[in-house]
């Protein structure tokens, strides 16, 4: 798709997502937002973006629309509410929700997009705030190769690492399979710089010395260093690792198969929410390890 000629609306610019429209406006491409409250927008506003008061209203005048949301009850009702995207956006559009969100609602949407015509990709992403604004984001992508192939400059200007995983639902399957990952390691990097310190190391030496071997990740390149000086900022909540967490287990029954990892991590996550760090960052797991220590 030429940047030129496709207008895109976005629907959701939170801790990602306004990242995620910049970096489409750095490309070239037209966009449009709509979020529940336009005070988020205005900078994005101030750099020409171009704001709608409804999701109807962005629904009719967009070629592609993107949805970055938090929770799958926050996509049902914006695809499938009376002035919802599948009800008022024209034929021929591509719906894209890059949302983190359960698969069958991923084939719910494309099944109900075709009927009507219209084209619907699910495609979460990872990378956290850092990739989103670096437009490093790994993009998980399912739904018809045609749509996928037509919309890929558009993935492309937000990540650099773009796969097509099957058909619809696949990219929702695929971010489990990366929250799941993500889920046990967590609990292997604060248990690590918790040790760190306990053993009166030097935890930043410590992390130069082993991020680059067999114990490296990302979550351990860089959430760790938030770790250690106790940064709690969001470049990825919490409660939405909860959401993610419970959907990965759920789709995991549903499979036949048991994630005793998932769900330990799970339990500590929701302790941490049960004590109000529900809208800090991932990193703040180490909180109960420094109590407990």
């Amino acid at each position: 798709m030429s940047s030129t000629q496709v207008k895109i609306g976005f629907i959701g610019l939170g801790v990602m997502g306004k990242s995620m429209a910049r970096n489409l406006m750095k490309a070239g491409f037209l966009v449009e937002v709509f979020t529940r409250t336009k005070s988020k927008a205005e900078d994005l506003l101030d750099e020409g973006c171009h704001w709608c008061e409804s999701i109807s209203e962005i629904a009719n005048t967009s070629d592609v629309v993107i949805t970055m949301l938090g929770f799958p009850s926050e996509v049902k009702d914006v695809y499938f509410d009376e002035q919802g995207l599948l009800r008022n956006c024209k034929k021929g559009t591509i719906l894209i929700d890059m949302s983190t969100s359960s698969p069958t609602l991923a084939k719910e949407i494309a099944k109900a997009a075709k009927e009507l015509d219209m084209t619907a990709l699910d495609a979460p992403v990872s990378g956290g705030d850092i990739g989103a604004r670096e437009a490093r984001l790994t993009i998980m992508v399912g739904g018809e190769e045609k749509a996928y192939t037509e919309a890929l400059s558009i993935f492309e200007a937000m990540g650099t690492n773009v796969v097509l995983q099957g058909e619809a639902g696949m990219g929702q399957y695929t971010k489990m399979v990366n929250q799941i990952a993500i889920a046990s390691n967590m609990i292997g990097v604060s248990e690590a710089i918790s040790y760190a310190k306990k053993a009166g190391l030097d935890p930043c030496r410590v992390l130069h010395s082993i991020e680059n071997g067999a114990a490296g990740s990302w979550s351990l390149s860089n959430l760790a260093p938030r770790m250690i000086v106790q940064d709690y900022s969001p470049g990825f909540y919490i409660k939405h690792f909860v959401k993610d967490m419970t959907i990965a287990l759920e789709s995991a029954k549903e499979l036949g198969l048991k994630t005793p990892g998932l769900e330990l991590a799970k339990k500590m996550y929701e302790e941490l929410i049960e004590r109000g760090s529900e809208d800090e960052g991932t990193q703040a797991l180490i909180k109960l390890y420094q109590e407990r220590v």
